[in-house]
């Protein structure tokens, strides 16, 4: 059973937030020519899993709504682990962060299926 805080209280929420915040704090070495490309649409990918999975959860009583929020979720994850490719191809002295955040994004959404499913409760 979920706590006080909801969504905040799920595992995935907790993992997904800290990894948009460490590529948040990673982002800020990136070079100054890509702040409006990398560096913008990572850190907004990875911001915007945590806020899909805020929407799935309120809107678990209703199936379809629910997985298209978690769909959503899986999408903005897949976005992020395609700009961390990126990066990972030309920013060679950040290798052991960016195997650390893959991992941690390639997971992170059968997650959300498997612990909280509507009707579970």
């Amino acid at each position: 059973m979920l706590g006080n805080n909801g969504f905040k209280d799920l595992i995935v929420y907790k993992k997904a937030f800290k990894l948009a915040c460490d590529i948040y704090d990673i982002s800020l070495k990136f070079p100054n020519e890509e702040k409006y490309s990398l560096t913008d649409q990572i850190r907004r990918s990875s911001r915007s899993v945590c806020a899909n999975l805020a929407e799935a959860y309120r809107k678990r009583l209703y199936l379809n709504h629910y997985l298209l929020k978690i769909s959503d979720c899986d999408g903005e994850n897949s976005e992020t682990s395609v700009w961390l490719d990126f990066l990972s191809r030309h920013e060679h002295h950040m290798e052991e962060s960016l195997a650390r955040f893959e991992k941690e994004s390639r997971r992170g959404i059968l997650e959300a299926w498997l612990e909280y499913s509507p009707g579970l409760d």
